[in-house]
């Protein structure tokens, strides 16, 4: 299932200027380091034992079984170039706005006389940086996902369907079924 809040950070990580750590290794002495040289604080985070993690970073074990793998690689991306990552948001906050690539089905409810069935449309418009700061505000907030598909669809309306107040006054849009999401900076 498609969800707004990771598609969100992977337009944010494509703002990345460096890769990110491939092996099991190399990701393990990365987190380590984030953790102030403790792997104690690393092996509470992985749920798994002190000594594991200090196999890791010594390679002396190299592949990671699957779950172990995926929390791995989750860990290191977020942790991953945080400089970067707060100047491509501030800019799609204040100046260059964010890209939407979005299938979804809509829902409408509008003036008496108009349609309000439901519709799959797919759009690939520029939000404005407000509305890209709402968007990444409310990420960092923490809402769920339902608030964030809200925040999404009341961004999609004011652009696209009412046209930034130009037509179609009064019609609210909801974001009902989500195919596919793709965001760019």
């Amino acid at each position: 299932m498609v969800t707004v809040g990771e598609e969100l950070d992977k337009a944010v990580q494509g703002a990345f200027t460096r890769p990110v750590p491939k092996s099991a290794g190399a990701q393990m002495r990365y987190l380590v380091k984030q953790h102030q040289r403790s792997t104690r604080l690393v092996a509470e985070l992985l749920g798994i034992s002190q000594r594991t993690v200090e196999r890791y970073v010594k390679n002396q074990i190299k592949r990671p079984r699957p779950e172990l793998a995926d929390r791995l690689e989750r860990e290191v991306r977020v942790r991953w170039q945080p400089q970067i990552r707060a100047k491509a948001k501030q800019a799609a906050a204040t100046t260059t706005g964010i890209m939407i690539d979005v299938q979804a089905r809509f829902g409408y409810t509008a003036a008496p006389g108009s349609t309000d069935q439901a519709g799959v449309r797919h759009l690939t418009l520029a939000l404005p940086p407000r509305h890209a700061a709402r968007l990444l505000q409310a990420q960092e907030a923490g809402v769920d996902e339902d608030e964030l598909r809200q925040v999404a669809a009341e961004a999609l309306g004011e652009v696209y369907f009412r046209d930034n107040g130009r037509r179609a006054h009064g019609l609210e849009d909801e974001l009902k079924d989500l195919i596919a999401l793709e965001f760019a900076l």
